[in-house]
């Protein structure tokens, strides 16, 4: 069932045929089993039996024999028979990121000498709080290393709100480390903060150490929300990379200190975790991306208009099926073009792969995103990826609800037709500001007929007086809304409205599946 909402008032669309010419010849289907009995109508609703007014039918939209999006019938595709891409749970992450944490402090522990001291009680806190530091910040480059196990099993949203609370962890340390490092020297040489300050900088590890910290507060404040939007994103990313330098130089540091030096095991340790994590970061990084561009050679193939302000893409390489892309998934993408090159886009998927081709669906949002619609085919294309966990391993009940808002409907317009399940299983409301900006229409009409599936446009200003969104009017188009698993994708204004609204229904919080491409 399709419906459109400009109101209170669901009135059905009137269904869109194609001519029987332009459908391929397919295999005569089982008897439909008998409909389940009707619910009450919802209050707002309007039963199909009733007589309304509908629009009138569209011509239905050509298919070009070389498009390879959407030259095939509409149907749920099969399971890829590629292996399954490794995932790392969220909980085993944390249990490991809080075992390492536990084996910096038993480190301190057993090198600790107890004394009531003022000066040791300073050194002490101060060589406890410089090793989680210094191990904080490992951990912040590991999160950020774009491990696909980690990326598919956690979200690439979550590691980067953990790597963003995490930063703010890791500068409290460092300011307590320096503090308490600067009062047990004064104490101890009964000197003044001044001095005591000038006497430690003229040991060439501590100025390393200052000039790392200047350079982690850089990255502090210019990835502070409000600073980041003033910013271009090459910029923002050029005073990032700062943070590598600031690692080498804590490291510098660290192996000069007492609790490090002090033994050729601990010292071998922590330089073997430092030499890991950087293997990491130039493998996923730099090495991983440079070989799948030589392999696959991915280039533009076509760019079409989709709407007002709204283009997909065409990437068409060899071998595309090797990279494990699975519905729901994204790329950052990097087209060699000027204007473009510098920048790592993250777009999703917005269809499965086919025929070696890859699908995006752009809005023209800011100079970036306008600057797509101009590609021309055969533009060379650098893809870094799949990530992203808003997938369909997150299914945990036998329903699902599909809830988009603008263009974050990519993802979910893939998922929509990829995702197992019989009639009545899947829904997808998609919340716009009015009808054209409804993105993909047609072949979303498409997949709800072929695959009997319940699709509703929630159409209306933001600050319209109904909100098509609160909970009672999302009880009304999904009566049994609580045991639904629930994929969500917008803007993150209308993600916070929706997930508190999902919550109010009764939707627990553990079966709200979103990403956050602002964090992604």
């Amino acid at each position: 069932m399709t419906t459109e909402a400009s109101h209170p008032l669901y009135v059905p669309l009137a269904p869109l045929t194609a001519p029987r010419a332009e459908e391929p010849r397919r295999r005569r289907r089982p008897p439909v089993p008998p409909a389940r009995p009707a619910e009450p109508p919802a209050a707002g609703s309007v039963r199909p039996a009733e007589p309304v007014a509908t629009r009138p039918a569209r011509p239905a939209r050509s298919v070009r024999p070389t498009d390879p999006v959407a030259a095939r019938p509409v149907r749920p595709s099969a399971a890829p028979s590629a292996a399954p891409a490794l995932r790392l749970a969220p909980g085993r992450l944390r249990a490991g990121v809080a075992a390492g944490a536990g084996a910096v402090g038993l480190l301190w522990g057993l090198q600790a000498r107890p004394s009531a001291r003022l000066d040791v009680l300073f050194a002490s806190g101060a060589h406890l709080t410089g090793l989680l530091a210094g191990y904080g910040v490992l951990v912040l480059l590991l999160l950020m290393a774009r491990i696909p196990a980690v990326e598919h099993g956690v979200g690439a949203d979550r590691l980067a709100r953990r790597h963003a609370l995490g930063g703010r962890y890791v500068l409290g340390l460092i300011a307590a480390h320096a503090v308490l490092a600067l009062c047990g020297h004064a104490v101890h040489t009964h000197a003044d903060l001044v001095t005591a300050a000038g006497d430690l900088l003229s040991y060439g590890a501590i100025a390393a150490a200052t000039a790392g910290t200047a350079l982690l507060v850089a990255v502090g404040i210019t990835s502070a929300r409000s600073v980041r939007r003033r910013l271009r994103h090459e910029t923002w990313r050029a005073v990032h990379l700062g943070a590598l330098l600031a690692a080498a130089l804590g490291f510098v540091h660290q192996l000069a200190g007492p609790d490090i030096a002090g033994g050729l095991l601990t010292r071998w340790l922590w330089s073997l975790a430092h030499a890991v994590v950087a293997v990491l970061l130039v493998w996923y990084r730099i090495v991983v991306p440079a070989r799948a561009a030589l392999r696959h050679d991915l280039r533009v193939a076509e760019v079409r208009d989709e709407g007002p302000g709204v283009v997909s893409v065409l990437i068409r390489g060899r071998g595309v099926d090797r990279l494990r892309a699975e519905p729901g998934q994204f790329f950052r993408w990097r087209f060699l073009r000027r204007g473009l090159w510098a920048t790592a886009l993250p777009f999703s998927l917005s269809a499965p792969v086919r025929d070696d081709t890859l699908r995006i669906t752009v809005k023209a949002l800011g100079d970036h995103t306008r600057r797509v619609r101009r590609l021309r085919p055969g533009t060379r294309v650098l893809a870094t990826g799949p990530f992203g966990a808003l997938t369909a391993h997150r299914r945990t009940r036998r329903k699902v609800l599909l809830l988009a808002g603008g263009v974050g409907i990519t993802p979910l317009r893939a998922l929509f037709e990829t995702l197992p399940g019989g009639p009545g299983d899947v829904t997808l409301l998609y919340r716009a500001s009015d009808s054209s900006s409804v993105v993909l229409r047609e072949e979303l009409e498409a997949i709800a007929r072929e695959r009997r599936a319940d699709l509703h446009f929630l159409l209306g200003p933001s600050d319209d007086s109904f909100d098509p969104l609160a909970p009672r009017a999302l009880r009304n188009l999904v009566p049994d809304l609580a045991a639904h698993d629930v994929y969500l994708c917008g803007p993150p204004a209308m993600a916070r409205a929706a997930t508190a609204s999902l919550r109010r229904a009764g939707v627990p919080a553990s079966r709200i599946h979103s990403e956050d491409f602002d964090h992604a």
